[in-house]
């Protein structure tokens, strides 16, 4: 069943001319188990672990409203009547559809954005992975940046298991994905993305080819790097912002220290 429910509220002039100009929502992911991170995800999903006396979707949905996105698909799975329940209870405000993958445990992010393609196919949309912990003012540069479709990069040294990015002189994107090698890299995309309506319908059937062929457990970023040669994609650097995708306990550890930290120094 999907539950939509919309309580409008005033909007400031900047908030307004960023959504008209994007004309945009949001598609965000909370479907995985997150086994790496048991016993903490063991009866709550990932999205709802309290990071500063915040949860992850916490941080998520004040990003989105503080540059005007109020319509939101979740994409549950695990635990989905909790993300329900505190979706609806904490943020009224927010337009609210969900989409069930009854297969979370044996799929991965390729087969999730597949079963939202509903919600984004010939539409402006804002990715979110729902593990991925920063401020309202990378979003901000995020949907500010000039290119069509625009992917948040952390420049730096990685290892095998970030998903990397390739990139040109102008910051276009060329290949993506764990697999490649580090040395070749610019950094890590982190999970946070604008798409623009021209490329979703290619996004989409480059989805469909995965599932078709049996690539249930892949990460959505193989239907990237299969259209990055036709369809430009381009990095926004985000290195200077706090923030981190929280995969492993020691991603959870330094979310509660490192990394919320300079949120707090930024503000």
């Amino acid at each position: 069943m999907v539950a939509i429910w919309t309580v409008m509220n005033t909007m400031s002039d900047e908030q307004s001319i960023v959504a008209q100009k994007v004309n945009m929502q949001a598609v965000i992911l909370v479907a995985g188990v997150s086994r790496r991170l048991f016993p903490l995800t063991e009866f709550r999903p990932k999205c709802l672990m309290e990071i500063g006396g915040q949860t992850i979707f916490d941080y998520q949905m004040q990003a989105l409203l503080s540059v005007g996105v109020k319509k939101v698909c979740l994409v549950v799975g695990y635990r989905r009547e909790q993300i329900k329940e505190y979706a609806e209870t904490n943020y009224p405000n927010i337009e609210f559809s969900y989409l069930i993958n009854h297969f979370f445990f044996d799929t991965n992010t390729a087969y999730s954005l597949w079963i939202a393609g509903q919600e984004f196919v010939d539409r402006n949309f804002i990715y979110l992975n729902g593990d991925v912990l920063f401020e309202p003012r990378l979003l901000k540069r995020v949907m500010e940046s000039p290119d069509g479709t625009a992917l948040a990069v952390e420049c730096k040294p990685c290892g095998e298991e970030e998903v990397k990015v390739v990139v040109d002189d102008d910051g276009r994107i060329h290949e993506i994905g764990k697999a490649l090698d580090p040395s070749r890299c610019a950094g890590e995309f982190i999970g946070v993305a604008r798409f623009n309506a021209t490329v979703t319908s290619y996004l989409f059937k480059a989805l469909e080819r995965l599932k078709v062929e049996g690539h249930r457990n892949v990460y959505f970023e193989a239907a990237l790097a299969d259209m990055a040669a036709e369809h430009p994609f381009h990095m926004v650097d985000v290195t200077d912002l706090p923030c981190v995708e929280i995969d492993f306990q020691e991603d959870y550890e330094s979310a509660r220290t490192a990394v919320l930290s300079r949120f707090q120094a930024n503000h």
